[in-house]
């Protein structure tokens, strides 16, 4: 094999497909990029079983061939090479010479044939979806999946195609995010499928704001297919929880916050938070919001910000990373924090078809 691509698009090419490489894989060819090269470009794949990417790099092609090579050794080397035409060519015990200017380095391979059978790219129905749109939904919400193994249908992000929109959901039993789009498909692809986080980890790392992708749903995989990259992964086996039936059908109380000042006073008085006191009490009162956090190794913290809010005096107590965490990814100017009761779940919500649902805490 025998081919010369530009430095920097192989460079992006190697940095779109690395991150699915884990650093202990018990299988050496796991941690390597198979490399195809064909008659007018080369594909890059790497997979981890679970999840696999695979983009196309343009280059001239000398001699047709396969090889696979350790992704992050070949990443940092071409990071490193000058910016000019980088020469790559393939013995046959697998020995990869890379020529650029001056520089000049050999790197053993793996043969192609031991890298694991990569999932066909289907030509059957597919949803079309904005990708930044896609990308900003699971932004919106992946941060509230599960990271406990022991309950492995919330070890991703649910995608739900009913009724003409895609909603996206994520949850971990504490707090639940919710976002919505309209979507055109037909009532026979309806389907609810469930998205590992290091799938989800990887397309918001990898797709684009501008153009379109298409999804596809085969069996247990989900394939995505965009610009000139393709990704496949394995789905959750399962049933995901009702997540309609935590959030609230009604609010007693509801309160229009200014999203910024909100995350800042919340920063603020986490400064003495410790892991023993993790609760942050919320006092409404008209117009007046204080925020105050104590705990008996440290002290007590107190801020208190301007509202919109003429409704009856109400205390509630949240967890302040969770309450925290949808007001950093949110760039609406404005928040409204729905309430019934200090024991009820509490909701925040903008000006877009998106909702987060807290768990209060108790405190003494």
């Amino acid at each position: 094999m025998k081919f010369s691509a530009n430095k920097s698009a192989l460079f992006e090419g190697l940095q779109k497909v690395q991150n699915v490489v884990g650093t202990r894989s018990t299988l050496p060819i796991l941690a390597n990029v198979l490399i195809e090269a064909g008659k007018e470009n080369i594909n890059l794949t790497t997979t981890d079983l679970d999840v696999t990417v695979k983009t196309t790099v343009q280059a001239k092609i000398g001699k047709p061939g396969s090889i696979t090579l350790p992704v992050r050794r070949l990443s940092s080397i071409v990071r490193e090479l000058p910016d000019e035409e980088i020469a790559i060519e393939v013995d046959d015990k697998n020995m990869a010479t890379v020529t650029c200017g001056t520089a000049y380095f050999k790197v053993l391979g793996i043969g192609a044939d031991d890298f694991p059978e990569v999932p066909d790219q289907t030509d059957e129905y597919g949803y079309t979806i904005g990708q930044g749109t896609f990308r900003e939904m699971l932004r919106k919400c992946s941060y509230s999946a599960s990271s406990d193994e022991t309950r492995h249908v919330l070890n991703g992000v649910l995608l739900s195609f009913k009724q003409g929109k895609l909603t996206v959901v994520a949850t971990d039993g504490r707090r639940l995010a919710l976002v919505e789009h309209e979507l055109d498909f037909p009532a026979e692809a309806e389907a609810d499928v469930i998205l590992p986080s290091k799938a989800v980890m990887e397309l918001q790392h990898t797709l684009g704001a501008n153009g379109d992708m298409k999804v596809f749903v085969k069996k247990n995989q989900m394939m995505f297919e965009f610009g000139d990259t393709f990704i496949a992964s394995k789905l959750i086996d399962g049933t995901y929880p009702n997540y309609r039936q935590v959030i609230p059908a009604q609010c007693e109380e509801r309160i229009t916050v200014e999203r910024e000042m909100l995350a800042t006073a919340l920063r603020r008085v986490s400064l003495v938070s410790t892991d023993k006191s993790s609760a942050v009490k919320l006092n409404f009162a008209k117009n007046r919001l204080t925020i105050v956090m104590s705990s008996p190794e440290v002290g007590e913290a107190r801020d208190t910000i301007a509202i919109k809010y003429s409704g009856k005096e109400i205390s509630v107590a949240f967890n302040p990373e969770y309450m925290s965490e949808p007001l950093k990814i949110l760039d609406h100017d404005e928040v409204y924090i729905e309430l019934i009761d200090d024991l009820s779940p509490g909701v925040i919500k903008c000006d877009s078809p998106f909702l987060y649902v807290l768990m209060p805490m108790r405190i003494s």
